[in-house]
């Protein structure tokens, strides 16, 4: 029996901020319309049935993939993007389980922030394209246009990563937003009342996953502090290896997996017949909820005690009213390194003091220095680009 495949429904449409796309449409200038070129990308393999993958720079070649798969980036926040392989029955499953989780109807429509190259922008395409839904591609406009949009077009269910909720403004209230499916990082505090504030009537559910594996967790109102919630539907989470903490890694079986790397690679990413791990470290409780630590990969060692920049950035993220913050490493000729927290703000020193107080109070491993960076770079994910950060600070990752 062939494998699903993406189809192009027919009571499916595309707009640009608030202007709808036709298909078939002549190929613009690059330059003036990259997503436009990529929508076109698109739907040529949609109508021709062919392997495709939407990205700013030549993808691998892809004549040897499966018909029925498709490739994709990963977001790249602390490296290089990767091209991954994936099938397109594996994100077909998810838009049916998301359709019947969240109860979609014929009069919902899907708004996505974020560039295509970034999976879970190209994820909320796909989805409204293959259920006939209406799809406001934001990519190409600041938030407050974004946000204008989003009123104008009365769009109903948003994909956005934290930081682009962060930066809708507050003037702009959106009552039409009944759903937001946050993915990409932390939610911290600050932003979870924000957006509150700005879709008063939307339900606002977090998701924990990965371009590898999409869907593992999904939180919600009553996920306790810290968590990222329960298994997404057909997922299923093991800690193994786990210390007397109950801290291992994070293994994970479901329909959702992807198939390979294509270009790039990852020495944390393993397989176990039908599990595969991207070596992340966590818990789980005993009502299943999970608790990030953070990934192999950026895990160090301070004065023999193991750290999870991650784990840092989701405590202090905790904090009322607290910017964003990039946990980082700076080289010490003393100590070997130590930990620099980077705050998304001006120079406030006021800020410093507290955060300060509040690791020496919470227990936590606190950064030995504080700094400021008034806005942080983004990947074309929409997520904080850690590489320049860490450039930009004389840091490491």
């Amino acid at each position: 029996m062939p494998l699903p495949r993406f189809h192009w429904h027919p009571d499916a449409r595309v707009f640009l901020d608030v202007h709808q796309v036709t298909k078939a449409t002549s190929p613009p200038p690059l330059a003036a319309s990259p997503v436009t070129q990529a929508l076109q990308v698109v739907e040529k393999a949609l109508t021709n049935q062919t392997p495709f993958c939407v990205s700013d720079t030549a993808p691998p070649p892809l004549d040897h993939l499966d018909p029925a798969w498709f490739a994709t980036l990963t977001g790249g926040t602390s490296g290089p993007p990767k091209v991954i392989a994936r099938s397109q029955a594996s994100w077909i499953a998810s838009f049916h389980t998301n359709a019947s989780q969240f109860a979609y109807s014929p009069t919902d429509s899907i708004a996505v922030l974020g560039a295509l190259t970034h999976s879970l922008a190209l994820y909320g395409l796909l989805e409204g394209l293959h259920l006939g839904h209406d799809v406001h591609i934001l990519s190409g406009s600041k938030p407050t246009a974004q946000s204008n949009a989003l009123r104008q077009s009365h769009c109903t269910i948003l994909y956005a990563t934290p930081t682009q909720l962060h930066l809708l403004p507050i003037g702009t209230i959106l009552p039409d937003i009944r759903l937001i499916l946050c993915g990409g990082g932390t939610l911290n505090r600050a932003t979870r009342n924000h957006i509150h504030t700005i879709c008063p009537n939307a339900a606002l559910h977090v998701f924990y996953g990965a371009a590898e594996t999409s869907f593992i967790t999904l939180s919600d109102a009553q996920a306790p502090e810290g968590s990222v919630g329960r298994a997404y539907p057909d997922v299923e989470i093991e800690i193994r290896t786990a210390d007397s903490m109950g801290i291992g890694l994070i293994w994970v079986r479901s329909p959702y997996l992807f198939e390979g790397y294509l270009k790039g690679e990852s020495s944390h990413t393993q397989r176990d017949g039908d599990w595969l791990t991207v070596g992340e470290y966590g818990t789980m409780d005993e009502q299943g909820y999970l608790y990030l630590r953070g990934r192999a990969g950026r895990m160090i060692n301070i004065a023999d005690t193991a750290v999870f920049p991650e784990e840092l950035e989701a405590q202090i993220a905790a904090m009322p009213e607290m910017p964003n913050c990039a946990i980082l490493v700076r080289l010490d000729a003393m100590r070997g390194r130590h930990l620099v927290a980077v705050i998304e703000e001006s120079d406030n020193p006021q800020l410093r003091d507290r955060l300060m107080t509040y690791c020496k109070q919470q227990g936590l491993i606190a950064p030995r220095t504080i700094e400021f960076m008034k806005s942080f770079p983004l990947l074309p994910s929409g997520k904080p680009d850690l590489t320049r950060i860490a450039a930009l600070t004389g840091c490491v990752l």
